[in-house]
């Protein structure tokens, strides 16, 4: 396919349809076109495995997809069907359902650190949640977020703290502080200087380009014990993707509570809350203290998306999904690091992360992240067929999707190579550079 002739015409009629009746033309920011190269977002569809369609007609290699949700490929036949199932019993009742007794005998399984889990739809829910929960235990205001982590929640508490601050109060963003990943020196003169203020540390396990540091989730553990705070595992991104028990079944460090989605459901919407019996039951009805207000969704209990996280576990645990998802990171890690190297790119195109979560950098001239240079990569893997705003792989991509997706990478760091040699990126972009997702204005 001629780069140059690469168009999508429904898209960006479609995309306009969206735009005039959807704010920001997704329902996330993260799926907005202005993260894509200017009139070349795709609208998709449908899906199947590893590959989806776009409005227009062509068929591209996924990768991301569903933000990292859908791990096991699109329209996977085992959760498709445990779906199906389920949608002709009923999906909502004024009282809760066998179903959700299984669902929690199941999850409780899959991640035997937790001794407790309540079902909710998205990961802000679960991680407000664990939040609200942490104050009420601890009766402290303030909120210790990892600042090295992109993402934690659409609520105040967190949006408070990104250039997106607009209608938060001032005051509800000051309770909340941060902490540097894999810098325990520098949480404790936080807990230091904020002593019996913080109700908890929350971070994601691992999801940086490295592993993390010896002893640090250990040395973490440590100090919210000894400062009588509550540790909060996001694992939205290393569940199932680290381990079918998140990082801390990876690295044998339990929390106090963790809270799971993206891929527990394979793209279906749940979300779980999970922790210690003795923190939870203050948000039921077995204990004599002030109750928490912790988790009460009208669809949190959908019968269809807890019957799709359940197959999902079943199908991790069967088919050794996490081994595989690492297998196929590796392959493509390595094909793509060859790919730039070969090309004289390999100090500007990087890759990082786990293999089963890998992300890319593009890099300019001096080294420096550049969203000029990612515009020209992106034009260049979407008119390839590989739509790819990172290297997430799923359990649905096979050698030959691999292999495609290297050649095409190989094409697009022959570009990439020009720019650098001209120092200027701008003649290969056709339009604006995409754009990052947290930023004041529009």
């Amino acid at each position: 396919m001629n780069t140059e002739e690469f168009t999508l015409p429904r898209s960006r009629a479609a995309n306009e349809q969206l735009h005039a009746m959807i704010p920001g033309g997704a329902h996330t920011y993260a799926k907005g076109d202005d993260q894509y190269p200017e009139d070349l977002a795709p609208v998709i569809s449908h899906g199947r495995g590893a590959h989806v369609w776009d409005v227009d007609g062509n068929r591209y290699i996924e990768y991301g997809s569903g933000l990292r949700s859908v791990s096991l490929g699109h329209a996977h036949p085992r959760v498709t069907e445990a779906v199906r199932r389920e949608l002709d019993r009923g999906s909502n009742f004024v009282r809760p359902s066998l179903l959700e007794v299984e669902a929690a005998e199941r999850f409780l399984a899959t991640v035997p650190t937790a001794e407790m889990v309540k079902f909710a739809k998205n990961g802000s829910d679960v991680t407000t949640a664990a939040v609200r929960l942490a104050r009420a235990v601890t009766g402290r205001p303030r909120v210790a977020i990892c600042g090295d982590h992109p993402f934690f929640s659409v609520d105040d508490w967190f949006i408070g703290t990104t250039p997106m601050s607009a209608g938060i109060p001032a005051a509800t963003t000051e309770l909340t502080v941060s902490f540097p990943y894999g810098d325990l020196a520098a949480t404790e003169e936080l807990l230091t200087r904020y002593r019996d203020e913080v109700a908890c540390l929350i971070l994601e396990p691992a999801a940086g380009p490295t592993e993390p540091p010896p002893g640090y989730l250990t040395g973490l553990r440590e100090l919210a014990d000894r400062h009588g705070c509550v540790l909060v595992f996001d694992e939205m991104i290393t569940g199932f993707r680290w381990s079918e028990a998140g990082a801390q079944g990876l690295y044998g460090v339990v929390p106090d509570l963790s809270t799971f989605g993206k891929a527990l459901g394979n793209g279906c919407a749940v979300s779980a809350l999970a922790g210690r019996r003795e923190l939870m039951e203050r948000g039921g009805l077995r204990d004599s203290r002030d109750r928490v207000f912790l988790l009460s969704t009208t669809h949190g209990a959908e019968t269809h998306s807890l019957a799709a996280a359940m197959a999902v576990q079943s199908t991790y645990t069967e088919e050794g999904i996490t081994a595989r998802l690492h297998a196929l990171g590796e392959r493509l890690a390595a094909g793509v690091r060859d790919a730039a190297a070969g090309m004289g790119v390999g100090e500007h195109l990087v890759v990082r992360g786990r293999a089963s979560n890998l992300v890319f950098a593009t890099l300019d001239e001096n080294g420096r992240p550049s969203q000029q240079y990612r515009t020209l990569f992106l034009r260049r893997l979407l008119a390839g067929g590989v739509l790819a705003p990172s290297f997430v792989v799923s359990s649905a991509l096979d050698e030959s999707d691999i292999e495609h997706t290297v050649d095409v990478v190989a094409q697009a760091c022959a570009v990439y190579r020009k720019a650098l040699d001209a120092a200027d990126p701008t003649p290969w972009m056709a339009g604006r550079p995409v754009k990052p997702v947290f930023r004041r204005l529009a």
